[in-house]
């Protein structure tokens, strides 16, 4: 029976390298490196995981390993390595766990006779609709390294844009937790000594005070409803998103906001772009993509408006058309995207407009986050600097009586 080995060795450079390898003795694992001439230095049978068999204590295969697995995938691919033997090195030498029995089920399948794509669709958690279907044009057009290398350029792009977005929306979010623990704290535990003190004064307080002093003890007061109300409210968000009514009117609410929506809907015209270029260029059929790309959206009201656009050619009519009458997607993208169907050249033309339209969204995150950090600064000074003065308005009053 097959035992896992973990085996460390030199390659032809000098340099040290790891990996591990399904083999019966570790004679076959040292026959086997040297055929890719590494010199074993050290060999040993795998030790059992006990939590192996527990799949949410299992690491995620993270779209990271997907998009390095794909770049590595094409190179050996277009090196003339037989395809077997590209999935057995790769599994050998990838370090996610929930990866590398992945990989090795999917060896397994292509070994009993199925194809690549048909034995990806196995990991719907790992390879999404996207990368399968290219996957089958790739394969049936004899091109399977080109289509591996579009893959993992397309999702390099992706997950480009992803961290922008991440990025513009994380500052916010941390400094008004920030801000709300930091009045909390306050308003918890600072004004209650404040107000002993003052009590003890006997002196008629300042207005702002007096405001500040009540808030103070209808939180400690009421901390329990306020926790509960919060928790409540998050649920209802959540719940009323995973409605579809629900996430209808959020997604429709987010694209009205002011700043937020511009960002939003050229990520939108950006991924919508990018995805279609990609997967006309691999040979993938225009109804096929729209399907795809109409459930990859990540927003309700855009998926509808492309949802238009793939009935729309079912009927026989243009893309830019349905696409103009939706109003989400802007008359200039529409305009190209009519000059590209009119000279058969749409592929080239989606492209054009994703790159454009990445550096659009470059733009909007950097004008966005330009705009939130003034705004969050005078935030955090206007309220915990309000409260803080709220506090001291007596002693600076008492001050001025005594002088």
């Amino acid at each position: 029976m097959p035992t896992i080995f973990v085996w460390k060795g030199k390659n032809p450079k000098g340099r040290t390298v790891k990996g591990e390898m399904e083999a019966e003795s570790p004679d076959h694992v040292t026959q086997s490196l040297l055929r890719r001439k590494i010199t074993l230095t050290k060999i040993k049978k795998k030790p059992k995981d006990l939590f192996e068999n527990v799949e949410f204590l299992q690491p995620k295969v993270k779209e990271s390993d997907v998009i390095i697995f794909s770049r590595q995938f094409s190179t050996m691919i277009d090196a003339g390595l037989p395809l077997l033997q590209c999935l057995e090195i790769l599994q050998s030498q990838q370090e996610n766990p929930t990866f590398k029995k992945n990989l090795k089920k999917i060896k397994e399948s292509v070994e009993s006779g199925e194809t690549f794509a048909d034995s990806l669709k196995k990991f719907p958690k790992v390879f999404n609709e996207l990368f399968i279907n290219m996957v089958a044009a790739g394969e049936a057009g004899g091109i399977l390294d080109v289509i591996l290398k579009r893959l993992s350029a397309y999702m390099e792009k992706m997950a480009k844009l992803k961290r922008q977005v991440k990025g513009a929306m994380t500052y916010p979010i941390i400094t008004i937790i920030v801000a709300i623990i930091v009045v909390s704290i306050i308003l918890v535990f600072v004004i209650p000594v404040f107000s002993s003190m003052f009590a003890d004064f006997g002196a008629t307080l300042p207005a702002p005070t007096l405001l500040v002093i009540a808030l103070s003890e209808f939180a400690i007061g009421n901390i329990g409803y306020i926790l509960g109300g919060v928790f409540v409210s998050l649920f209802l968000v959540k719940r009323t998103y995973a409605s579809k009514k629900g996430r209808i009117f959020m997604d429709d609410m987010f694209l009205r906001l002011p700043i937020i929506g511009i960002l939003i809907r050229k990520v939108a015209v950006a991924k919508f772009t990018r995805t279609t270029s990609t997967m006309l260029s691999s040979g993938v059929s225009i109804l096929e993509v729209l399907d795809i790309v109409a459930k990859t959206a990540g927003n309700k009201i855009i998926e509808f408006a492309i949802q238009d656009v793939k009935t729309g050619i079912a009927e026989g009519r243009s893309m830019s058309d349905p696409l103009l009458e939706s109003g989400v997607f802007p008359s200039m993208v529409c305009s190209m995207i009519a000059v590209g169907e009119s000279t058969g050249a749409l592929d080239t033309m989606m492209e054009k407009i994703a790159d454009f339209y990445d550096d659009e969204v470059d733009q909007a995150v950097k004008n966005l986050t330009d705009m939130i950090e003034p705004f969050m600064l005078v935030f955090l000074g206007v309220i915990v600097g309000g409260l803080v003065i709220s506090m001291y308005l007596p002693i600076f009053t008492m001050a001025g009586a005594i002088t």
